[in-house]
């Protein structure tokens, strides 16, 4: 299957969340640009939907979600939507019916964060939640919610110290300074910087296709293994590490690696 650009479809899943189709890439884009696509509940809902939308799509092999316009990947939660008085009781059953980041963790697919400008709180937060992060030059890096007396609420805590060492998660909690690009490489919360900043999108293309290009279902199995290691003990992930490699070793695309890669041809992949 070709991952060259051919159509490019735009869907409007709601006034804040765009759907884009680019051959074998799926683009979640955060359309308030404005106010750095900050997060409001058309946010929230319009997400989980775009993904769930392009999980379902067998012609949809990457995943990208960026944000529109020239300031920000997204800059936090809108502090316009600030609500009146309320209990924890009140905070924490509100919060719980949204858990909107969460629904990334159903996507079998890779998904890619392009990140520029501003990505503050619930913006990093969403990133934190993509399986590589893949940076403009321009892009800020903070989780600030100490400073408002509170924590960050969107999964910042439990992620950041997975993608991260612990001590350097600590910091950027407990400080909530800002963190340039450069910076975020180092520390290994961005795997990939692009060449300036007006290229991220076309680097991001790119890279997504290079990906795109290879069987999807070892993509899926490979993160699947890979975030399993997050949560189990070293035997069970090699059980399950195991399980994946048999599964795939007698599929169709796996013996079309082998004969092209044997006939120096490019290989066809179905995804069977």
């Amino acid at each position: 299957m070709s991952t060259e650009p051919n159509t490019h479809i735009h869907e409007a899943i709601n006034p804040a969340v765009r759907l884009e189709r680019e051959a074998a890439i799926g683009w979640v884009v955060l359309t308030r640009p404005g106010q750095i696509n900050a997060i409001n509940d058309d946010i929230r809902v319009g997400v989980p939907q775009a993904l769930a939308v392009l999980q379902q799509d067998p012609q949809i092999r990457v995943i990208v979600i960026r944000g529109e316009g020239e300031r920000g990947f997204c800059a936090g939660a809108d502090i316009k939507e600030r609500r009146g008085p309320e209990s924890s009781l009140q905070v924490r059953q509100r919060m719980e019916k949204v858990r909107w980041i969460e629904a990334l963790d159903a996507v079998a697919k890779p998904i890619i964060a392009a990140v520029h400008g501003y990505c503050m709180g619930g913006g990093l937060e969403l990133a934190l939640a993509c399986d590589i992060r893949f940076a403009a030059p321009n892009a800020v890096f903070a989780l600030p919610e100490t400073g408002l007396g509170l924590i960050p609420g969107g999964g910042g805590t439990q992620r950041l110290s997975r993608v991260v060492a612990p001590g350097q998660a600590l910091d950027m909690l407990l400080t909530g300074d800002r963190m340039t690009a450069e910076q975020a490489q180092r520390i290994g919360l961005v795997s990939r910087l692009a060449g300036d900043n007006a290229s991220l999108v076309d680097e991001v293309r790119a890279f997504a296709q290079r990906i795109a290009g290879k069987p999807p279902t070892a993509s899926a199995y490979v993160k699947r293994a890979a975030r399993a290691a997050l949560e189990l003990d070293l035997k069970s992930g090699l059980n399950l590490e195991l399980d994946l490699f048999a599964l795939l070793a007698p599929t169709q695309d796996a013996r079309e690696a082998a004969l092209a890669f044997s006939e120096r041809r490019e290989a066809r992949f179905t995804g069977e």
